[in-house]
């Protein structure tokens, strides 16, 4: 049964196993059949001469009288009537049984004659002391082998049809119980003909194992078109924006091979292809990261620290002047956050603020605490966004106006600062009016303060 299928196999196996069990069943009757045959026919002998016994009675004058109940052949059991001297009064022999048999009164035995074998019970009626007649019952044994051979003979007849019902109702029950498996092999199927990931098998939510196995291809589903996802995701971004620098490259290469170039001249076409590479390694290097992200390969190291702190030591790190950009944080607020990651997120925030801020402007990085949540602000002075881009900011590479401001980017800081802060179980949400400024804030759900530890014990990030 190499070939075959699951299905066919078990309902094969269950077919055996009913096979297997009507083969003992029928040999334990065929065992039992003859003790039980035998204590049948006793009971039923026993019971027909006591019955007939009460039917019998002696006259005064030693005649016999036997009422209408009285019976000489029931169920298969003779009654005889005999004399004390052991002389047949009523009643007649089965012609079978030759023996002579000694009358012996309560008992019940079984007496070999004439090739057949009988059962035999007596009970002694007494009239005075002396008197009295002797009640016997004579039954033929049940066969043994007869008992085998009709047991053999209905099993021979009941066992094909007992297995044809056992195996098609084996198949109907396989074929209903393997049902959700036929939806996971089509839905699979059909998403690997398709290359779709997005498909997922619709079965009923529940805790058997073909329930939990369609919940596992989902979430594995689910993981693989994440990755796809980010995988594509990532190569058209790469290809898009690294087709410019290296354009660039390509064409400062071609023009120092074509023409001979001054030192001078040379020198700026090194420091141009240099320029172009650390953008390309800048962009690379984001790209990287927003995809671990995505894909949950970067995972964030969670730890408790104080969000004040950690602002003011990434504006401390990154060199701001302390007159552009103002850090108001005086009350610790601690959060569970991943140092690494958040100082990133407010990292983004400050250089997004200070790029499309005002020459002369300030930025200004406030944290509060607000009932159980963190905030954490970032507000400019600069000329605002208008309301049909506040949306789009939070986009890929998308920028409001590239030509602001003396430094360009990929415009990947908000789309990782939005990430950041989902990680992290927040949010960041972006208020601005045009002319006037934009402000963004971070939440984050708060933490109390670690224990025996006071705000000016708080860890630097």
């Amino acid at each position: 049964m190499k070939g075959a299928s699951v299905k066919l196999k078990l309902t094969a196996w269950i077919t055996l196993l009913m096979a297997a069990l009507f083969c003992l069943l029928l040999v334990f009757m065929l065992t039992i059949s003859s003790s039980v045959a035998y204590r049948t026919s006793m009971d039923t002998l026993i019971e027909t001469v006591k019955s007939n016994l009460s039917c019998v009675s002696l006259q005064q004058d030693g005649r016999l009288q036997l009422s209408d109940q009285f019976s000489f052949y029931r169920s298969g059991v003779s009654t005889l009537v005999y004399s004390q001297s052991e002389s047949l009064l009523a009643g007649q022999l089965p012609v079978s049984f030759t023996a002579s048999e000694p009358f012996q009164n309560g008992l019940t035995r079984t007496v070999e004659t004439g090739g057949s074998t009988y059962l035999v019970s007596d009970l002694w009626l007494a009239q005075g002391w002396e008197g009295g007649v002797w009640i016997r019952g004579l039954m033929e044994a049940p066969a043994h082998e007869e008992i085998a051979q009709n047991l053999l003979r209905i099993a021979i007849i009941a066992l094909p049809l007992f297995l044809l019902l056992t195996a098609l109702g084996g198949w109907m029950i396989v074929k209903r119980s393997f049902s959700p498996l036929e939806s996971i092999t089509q839905t699979a199927a059909a998403i690997n003909e398709a290359r779709d990931l997005s498909g997922r098998i619709a079965l009923p939510r529940g805790k058997d194992e073909f329930s939990r196995l369609a919940d596992a291809f989902n979430g594995m589903f689910e993981r693989l078109e994440a990755s796809f996802e980010a995988e594509r995701q990532f190569t058209a971004d790469a290809s898009h924006e690294l087709r410019t620098p290296v354009s660039i490259i390509k064409g400062a290469c071609e023009y120092a091979e074509k023409y001979d170039e001054t030192p001078q001249e040379r020198l700026e076409t090194i420091l141009m292809i240099h320029r172009q590479a650390d953008k390309m390694t800048s962009l690379i290097s984001q790209l990287l990261s927003m995809t671990r992200l995505e894909q949950g390969t970067e995972l964030a190291h969670l730890q408790q620290l104080s969000l004040s702190d950690l602002a003011r030591s990434v504006c401390l790190e990154q060199a701001y002047s302390p007159e552009k950009v103002i850090v108001q944080a005086d009350d610790p607020v601690f959060v569970q956050a991943d140092a690494a990651l958040l100082s990133r997120l407010v990292q983004n925030l400050v250089d997004n603020a200070l790029k499309y801020g005002k020459p002369d402007g300030h930025v200004w990085v406030c944290v509060s605490r607000q009932d159980d949540t963190a905030l954490l602000s970032v507000r400019d002075d600069g000329i605002g966004i208008a309301p049909e881009h506040r949306e789009k900011v939070w986009q890929r590479f998308y920028q409001v106006d590239s030509s602001r401001g003396g430094q360009s980017g990929a415009g990947l800081g908000l789309s990782m600062v939005r990430q950041i802060a989902q990680l992290h179980g927040g949010t960041v949400t972006l208020e601005s009016q045009p002319g006037v400024g934009s402000t963004f804030t971070l939440r984050l759900p708060a933490v109390p303060a670690p224990c025996g530890q006071t705000p000016q014990d708080a860890p630097t990030p």
